[in-house]
């Protein structure tokens, strides 16, 4: 029997994902990158210490002697499959799951048993696809020590487990090369404005402390060298529930201004305080009670002692590197027009509806027509045409007309709306003015570094050229910079499935649906239905049912599946139902085309797809991308219609 000896070690298991799926289909295939992945880890494992305690078939259990020398080799190692598959050079792609924990082991001979062995198995398939996962008990040791962030995604029954484990990510963002969580001003650098409460006697005017939660983003945002945080991340953390240590986790900062809003008539009380949340000290608080018409002298004295205590605190850095504030012009002194802005604003960041959205609309042309000066109220009204537009809910082409108007008269009224210059080149990428597009996100990142929509549209014409890989980079570097962002989200599970990279889709939409239900059930149905997985692609349409009715999507998917199980009848009076609705709502030709596509109807496709052109709708992401249209992808017809009007120039 051999000798048994009792330590703490740190537990590393790694797992080869889509190992057993690729051996069924092609088993040399499988064992080649199977040994080409040991040949690429075994040094990695030996330079961290790692002793290799045995290989699992498509994986490893490696024992190291401190947590952070595990991590950092976890680390290296998925920063060297990320290279390895990145070379064009490479053939078929390595990806690994890495759990790791620290606990006690028994030796026994050269193999090792004990719970920590089984918390850090079980912890290994947490992790995504070229992700390494670690327990609480590993974070609580390397927190401090290791330059990537840790982002916490919560409890986790594990089985043969008998409590909980709190569990943890570390953000890679899958290279090494590129940008992660605040890349210019760094993790110290990196702010969360919270959901100010609203402590009104009357519940009408909670638009006011939503509407002052976003002007605090938009001020401390100009303080340079600060990244702040957006609004569609923070305003999920109105639960009192969460911790100022969870907001930390989540959203990777530094530091969080929190208060609370008091409205009654004309008079405002704001109280705010700059917390350090990895120590739970308050940096700086202060209270102001003055007159509703004092608001902007707040906002900006509030950004002002934010900058100033945020550079004392970091007074180690050279006074170059701190942040500091400078008040900038108001675009209106009209309050009644700013108060009509401010309801705007609350109820287009819910874009919970359509008549949500139409009620915002109606508050920014309120707020623009009072003060024909308010740059912000135009382009307030500039953006919430386009999603109604978007949605199908009026007309495209009169809409992005109008709006594209309203920018012109915001960035004439102020030059400097980074927002403004976001939102050109989101039409701009919808009117196929690819240069100028690039151009206007590139102008608005200069800006407003802590936009991350100016990164989804760079990454929108990037995967337009064919380069989905840069695709991926750009709206990566988006999530980091808004970790909840809806659009980043739902755009980036679907750039993993057109570039190829399946398993990492569904780890990413399993991770994200409870953020961006309809889409990412979106997104599953045109993954099963490029399966021909009927039965699973008939649960998910009826879950999009549920979710939004009236999307015009539904029908889209309803006449696909239907015609490929053979009910043309069906799957026309889905079309029929289309161009019911595209009464003046351009928007759903292209939907019309899809279907008629899975009718075999190829003229009336391409019909459909002329008209989605002439109308700025053409759906190029799922033309170039999309399984659903494999079968014609080599068609010289198709082809060059692709190369015509879909597929575009590199970004310059």
């Amino acid at each position: 029997m051999p000798d048994r000896t009792r330590r703490l070690a740190a537990i590393v298991f790694t797992d080869l994902v889509g190992f057993t799926r690729l051996g069924q289909e092609d088993e040399d295939e499988a064992l080649r990158l199977r040994a080409e992945h040991q040949s690429i880890l075994r040094p990695i494992f030996a330079s961290y210490h790692g002793r290799e305690v045995k290989s699992l078939g498509d994986g490893f259990l490696v024992e190291f002697p401190s947590a952070i020398e595990s991590v950092r080799c976890a680390v290296e190692v998925q920063q060297a499959l990320a290279r390895r598959n990145a070379d064009p050079s490479s053939k078929g792609r390595i990806l690994l799951r890495i759990g790791i924990h620290v606990g006690d082991v028994i030796g026994e001979g050269d193999d090792i048993v004990g719970d920590a062995v089984n918390v850090a198995s079980r912890i290994e398939p947490l992790a995504e696809p070229g992700g390494v996962c670690v327990s609480s008990t590993v974070f609580d040791q390397v927190r401090n020590k290791l330059q990537l962030p840790l982002e916490k995604i919560g409890a986790r029954t594990l089985k043969n487990v008998e409590y909980p484990i709190e569990v943890y990510r570390v953000l890679l963002w899958a290279d090494p090369d590129r940008p992660r969580v605040a890349p210019e001003a760094g993790p110290n650098l990196r702010l969360a404005v919270l959901p100010l409460a609203n402590m009104s006697p009357d519940a009408s005017d909670g638009y006011f402390a939503d509407g002052l939660t976003d002007e605090l983003i938009t001020q401390t945002s100009k303080i340079p060298g600060l990244r702040v945080v957006p609004r569609a991340s923070v305003l999920r953390y109105k639960d009192p529930s969460k911790t100022l240590h969870d907001v930390a986790q989540d959203l990777g900062v530094r530091f969080a201004l929190a208060g609370s809003v008091r409205k009654a008539g004309n008079r405002v009380r704001i109280t705010v305080q700059l917390l350090d949340p990895a120590s739970e000290s308050q940096l700086w608080s202060s209270r102001y009670d003055r007159p509703f018409d004092d608001i902007f002298e707040i906002q900006d004295d509030i950004a002002g002692q934010v900058a100033s205590s945020i550079s004392a605190h970091l007074a180690a850095k050279p006074a170059s590197d701190r942040p500091a504030f400078v008040p900038g012009s108001r675009d209106t002194e009209d309050m009644v027009a700013y108060a009509a802005f401010l309801h705007g604003r609350k109820l287009f960041g819910e874009k919970g509806s359509e008549e949500t959205i139409r009620r915002a609309l109606a508050f920014f042309e309120e707020a623009a027509t009072r003060d024909p000066k308010f740059a912000r109220a135009h382009l307030g009204v500039a953006d919430t045409l386009t999603w109604l537009a978007g949605e199908g809910a009026i007309d495209y082409a009169e809409a992005t007309q109008r709006a594209k108007g309203e920018i012109a008269t915001a960035l004439a009224l102020n030059g400097s709306l980074g927002e403004a210059y976001s939102s050109l080149a989101a039409m701009d990428v919808g009117a196929e003015e690819w240069p100028r597009a690039v151009q206007e996100a590139r102008r608005a990142i200069e800006l407003n570094p802590s936009l991350a929509d100016p990164y989804r549209w760079l990454a929108q014409v990037a995967a337009g050229t064919g380069d989905m890989s840069e695709s991926i980079r750009l709206l990566e570097t988006a999530m980091g910079i808004d970790p909840l962002d809806i659009n980043v989200l739902a755009f980036l599970g679907r750039a993993y499935y057109y570039g190829g990279r399946y398993d990492e889709a569904l780890a990413h939409w399993e991770r994200t649906k409870p953020l961006v239900a309809f889409r990412t059930n979106a997104h599953l149905t045109e993954y099963h239905l490029g399966r021909g997985e009927y039965a699973q692609a008939r649960e998910t349409i009826r879950e999009m049912e549920r979710i939004r009715p009236n999307s015009p999507w539904n029908e889209a998917y309803r006449g696909i599946l239907l015609a490929r199980e053979g009910d043309p009848a069906g799957a026309r009076r889905e079309i029929e139902r289309l161009r019911t609705r595209s009464e003046g709502k351009s928007i759903t030709f292209f939907l019309v085309g899809f279907i008629e596509f899975a009718l075999g109807d190829i003229e009336g496709f391409y019909r459909s797809m002329e008209r989605a052109r002439l109308d700025g709708t053409i759906p190029g992401m799922e033309l170039m991308y999309s399984p659903l249209f494999a079968s014609i992808r080599d068609d010289p017809q198709f082809r060059a219609y692709v190369d015509k009007y879909v597929r575009r120039p590199p970004i310059p």
